[in-house]
Parts: structure tokens; C-alpha cells; sequence
């Protein structure tokens, strides 16, 4: 077989690691094929052309890529992004070990395959490894069942039990009946108080790229204004790691988790949480720090708010921030938010709801004057970002207005990566990336009603659903008047869910030992 002893042995290499989940018996036919003795020299031509086409799609289907059909569907995306961002990219994909480890390789094969028959060593090696690797399964799945049978002497008391929380069955199983189970679930909102001592703003920032395990790999999971939230959801799924569907599946917290494929369709009016404001009383606004023309993000909020017309508030004659992955100018989050808040403020209307984004968080954003990477420049812009938000609860508390605060990420930044994927890639929609810390903050409230130096913490797996229902209980019993319950009563018993990610391509679900990722291809796997 020549130099297609490397491929194979690469192959066999990746396996190994876990890299990629190689067909078997699709591998020892490739081999079997390359065998054949052609005599004529076209022949031989057409052969390797043959050979290297269908070897490059069998180890691209066996890799953790995602599906090539997706992959072209990317690349008008791609073509947007700047030169910089695309040079940041590569960087992180090629690194000096995959030029020099391969010429090391070569000529070591080289060397060996003049006194040594490579080609029969592969083609046993072929058939062993996955003989090895299957009695390898076996023998491990034999282990943990006598383990768990010893540990567990009532599992099958232990599995009723699991079953009442949807977590028997196989896993496509499992996974179809939690979309049934999230159908029937719904939040209302109820028209608050209307005394105008007690009524209170609600701004919901909904952050680019920020996950918990970013916090820890930024080490500023203990940044100051985490403790001064009200409510801080320690358990939340944002369920997606893209913008545009975290932002559909935000703006429909008021009913249960939807599939991916549903995120597309018409939703009921019901689960508009941002209609539900409106029906309560409020004034619906939604700002932007970017120009929300990527992925027509700006679209995707104005069908999914709820309310027909509606259009962004202006940030112009704000001074530029940075720049964003695709070349075009942000604004600071405090110049932005604190501008809109004093015009509020100013008018001396009712209650608002506002819906604001922020991309600044994104991968590829680069600071002015200075030749960082967006990976470096990462903490410098969160500790920017933080302090913004903490600046503006200043800018609330001095307004004599009263408000609620919901900080609420999309997705993380995948900062550290994950098995098949790159710093800063998200197509396989982790825990990782899609816990998220979500914060709660009521600016305004009486004296002696705030929990002193206390924040309240829902530790128990939570998303949208919980943060509306939340919301509602707010709204409906306004925190701010002087007889209000105390705060821990608003965050009892509050609905959970299941942590289960989607995309277009896959789908993790979480259990008892971690989780579970449905590939492109239809099988389970375990996550790592």
C-alpha cells in the first residue's frame, strides 16, 4: 500500500485517542482495495484519484466534524468575517506540531518500511484493533453493571423512581418525551400593581458568550457583581449555543423547551415573554450595541418580541468601543444602556421592558490600539463588561426609578474548548457552553427588604421557563411595595428542566454521570 500505511496508521492513532469513531469494515475493504495490482498506468492513476477522495470522506464522516452539507452553508458566514478574525482562526487549528510531527513520521516510515513489511502489519492491525476495542466494551459495560447491581441493591426501586422524571428508556426515548413534556408548559403574566410607588422597569441584558467554565478559565467566577444579585441561577441551560436560536428560545421563555426544528415555525402568542409584558402594562423597547445585521439577528428579534413594528433604540453618535469579529464598530454597554435609562427616566412614564443585546463578549472582537487576540483580550472585556452593568444599577438607583436587572448569557464562549473541538467552536452544544450563570438584580427595593450581603441561589436545573415564571411571581407581587414577601419566597418551587442542548445537527442530554451527545449520524455517544 505504500505511503497509505500512514493514513491507516493515523487512523488507528485517532482511534485510540478517541479522536474519531473509525467504520471498521469500511477501513479493512479501503485496505483490501489498494491491494489490488493494476498494471497499467491510467489505471493506476484513476486508482490513487479514487483513493484519495474516498479517503478523505471516510475519515472526514468518521471524524467530529459536522455534516460537509452544513459546512457550505457556513461559508457565506465565513466570507463576512474580517482577515484578522479568519488569521485567529487558522492559528487555532494549525498548530507548528502538525507540520513537524508528520515529516518526523515520514521519514521514520521510510526507514522501517525498507527491512519491515509495513502493509502486513496494518492490515492485521486493522483486524485486531476493533476485536480488541469491542471485548474492551464489553468487559467494561460487564464491570459497571456488576458495580452498580452491588452499590444499588434497590435499582429497580431506583428506576421507578427515574422514570417519574423522564429519565428511563434509551435516550431517543428519553428525549422525545421531554419535548412532550415541555409542550404543555407555560408561564402567564398577570398586570402588576398599579400603584406607581411600587412599579419597576425590567431590563434584560442577553449576553454574547459567557458560560460558568469561562468564568473558571478567566478565573472571575467570583467577580464582585455576582454577589450582588438577588437571584443567581447556579443550574441554567440555555439550551443552545448560537445567537440566533439562544435568542428565539429567550424570547419564548413563557412556554417550555422547544426542538430546534420548532425554533422555525410560528410559535403560540403566549410564549412571547416580551408580549406578556406588554399585555401586563409595560412599554416594550429593545436596544442593540451592534447592528444586528449578521445572521439577520435584528430579524430574528423583531418576529420573535412579540409585537409588530417594533424597532431598536438608537445608539447613534455613541462613541465606537471596538470592533467587532466582521469589521463593524460596538458601542460600550454603558454608554449604550445608560443613555436610554436617563431618557426614560426623563419621560416619567410607566413601566418599561427592554430586551438588550450585546455582542461584546464575541469571539473575534478586537480592542482598539493593540495586536491581541480575542482570546486574550477575553477577561479585559468581561471585567469591562461586569463593571458596565454594575455602573448602570448606579445609574437606576439615582434615577428615583425602580427596576429589575436580568443578566442572561445566549451561550459561552467555549474558551477552552472541547473533545472535537476547538477553542471558540460550538457546534456540539456542551455543558460547557450552554451553562450559563444567569443573575437577577432589584434595584430600588425599601430599606431592610434586600437580603443583606445574601444572594439567593437556584441551585436545581432551571431554564427560560424558570427565569418567566420568575419574572411573573415578580410582577405580579411587586417586591418593591413595603408588605411584599420576603425575596425567597418569590424563587420557590421553580419549574425545572432537564439540560439538553440543541443545534440544526446535534443534541446532548444530560445524565446521571454527564452526558450524552446525538450525532449527524444518529448515534448516542458518550460526552467527554
Amino acid at each position: 500500500m505504500g505511503f497509505w500505511n500512514l493514513y491507516f496508521i493515523a487512523k488507528l492513532y485517532l482511534a485510540a485517542k478517541g479522536s474519531i469513531q473509525p467504520i471498521w469494515w469500511l477501513n479493512l475493504l479501503f485496505a483490501l482495495a489498494l491491494l489490488v495490482p493494476l498494471h497499467k498506468r491510467w489505471q493506476r492513476v484513476v486508482k490513487q484519484i479514487a483513493a484519495v477522495l474516498l479517503g478523505a470522506a471516510l475519515l472526514y464522516h468518521e471524524s467530529d466534524l459536522p455534516p460537509f452539507g452544513y459546512v457550505l452553508r457556513q461559508i457565506p458566514a465565513l466570507a463576512s468575517f474580517s482577515p484578522t478574525y479568519l488569521m485567529e482562526l487558522a492559528r487555532r487549528v494549525f498548530t507548528p506540531a502538525m507540520v513537524y510531527i508528520p515529516i518526523v513520521v515520514i521519514v521514520v516510515y521510510a526507514v522501517i518500511n525498507r527491512w519491515v513489511r509495513v502493509t502486513t502489519f496494518v492490515v492485521l492491525a486493522l483486524i485486531v484493533f476493533p476485536l480488541w476495542q469491542g471485548m474492551d466494551t464489553l468487559i467494561a459495560k460487564s464491570r459497571q453493571g456488576e458495580s452498580y447491581a452491588a452499590a444499588n441493591p434497590r435499582a429497580d426501586a431506583n428506576a421507578a423512581n427515574a422514570g417519574a422524571t423522564g429519565a428511563t428508556g434509551s435516550y431517543d426515548e428519553q428525549l422525545a418525551a421531554f419535548h412532550h413534556t415541555e409542550k404543555s408548559r407555560r408561564v402567564a403574566f398577570f398586570p402588576p400593581d398599579k400603584d406607581p410607588d411600587s412599579q419597576f422597569d425590567i431590563i434584560v441584558i442577553h449576553i454574547c458568550s459567557l458560560s460558568w467554565d469561562d468564568l473558571d478559565v478567566v478565573n472571575m467566577r467570583d467577580n464582585p457583581l455576582f454577589g450582588k444579585f438577588d437571584y443567581v441561577f447556579k443550574n441554567f441551560s440555555s439550551a443552545a449555543s448560537y445567537s440566533g436560536p439562544a435568542a428565539i428560545r429567550l424570547l419564548r421563555a413563557s412556554c417550555g423547551q422547544e426542538s430546534h426544528q420548532e425554533l422555525y415555525g410560528v410559535a403560540p402568542q403566549e410564549c412571547h415573554v416580551f408580549a406578556g409584558l406588554a399585555a401586563a402594562g409595560y412599554d416594550v423597547q429593545f436596544m442593540m450595541n451592534h447592528n444586528g445585521r449578521f445572521d439577520d439577528f435584528i430579524g430574528t428579534v423583531q418576529r420573535e418580541i412579540g409585537l409588530s413594528g417594533i424597532q431598536p433604540q438608537p445608539t447613534d453618535g455613541l462613541p465606537p468601543f471596538m470592533r467587532e469579529f466582521d469589521g463593524s464598530q460596538l458601542v460600550n454597554d454603558y454608554d449604550a444602556l445608560a443613555r436610554w435609562y436617563q431618557g426614560v427616566a426623563a419621560k416619567k412614564g410607566g413601566p418599561v421592558a427592554l430586551y438588550y443585546n450585546t455582542v461584546s463578549m464575541h469571539d473575534g472582537n478586537r480592542l482598539p490600539n493593540n495586536n491581541m487576540t480575542s482570546l486574550q483580550s477575553y477577561p479585559i472585556r468581561l471585567t469591562r463588561l461586569l463593571g458596565d452593568i454594575d455602573r448602570l444599577t448606579e445609574v437606576i438607583a439615582h434615577s428615583g426609578r425602580k427596576a429589575m436587572i436580568i443578566f442572561v448569557p445566549e451561550h459561552g464562549a467555549a474558551l477552552r474548548g472541547d473533545a472535537g473541538q476547538i477553542s471558540g467552536l460550538r457546534e456540539i452544544p456542551t455543558p460547557r457552553i450552554i451553562n450559563v450563570p444567569v443573575g437577577v438584580k432589584l434595584v430600588g427595593l425599601p430599606p431592610g427588604k434586600a437580603p443583606a450581603g445574601r444572594t439567593i441561589s437556584i441551585d436545581t436545573p432551571t431554564s427560560y421557563l424558570a427565569l418567566a415564571q420568575l419574572m411573573s411571581n415578580l410582577v405580579a407581587n411587586s417586591p418593591f411595595k413595603a408588605d411584599a414577601p420576603a425575596l425567597d419566597q418569590y424563587a420557590h418551587d421553580l419549574p425545572q428542566t432537564r439540560l439538553v442542548g440543541e443545534n440544526e445537527n446535534t443534541v446532548t442530554l444530560s445524565t446521571a454521570n454527564g452526558y450524552v451527545i446525538h450525532t449527524p449520524d444518529g448515534v448516542w455517544m458518550e460526552g467527554k
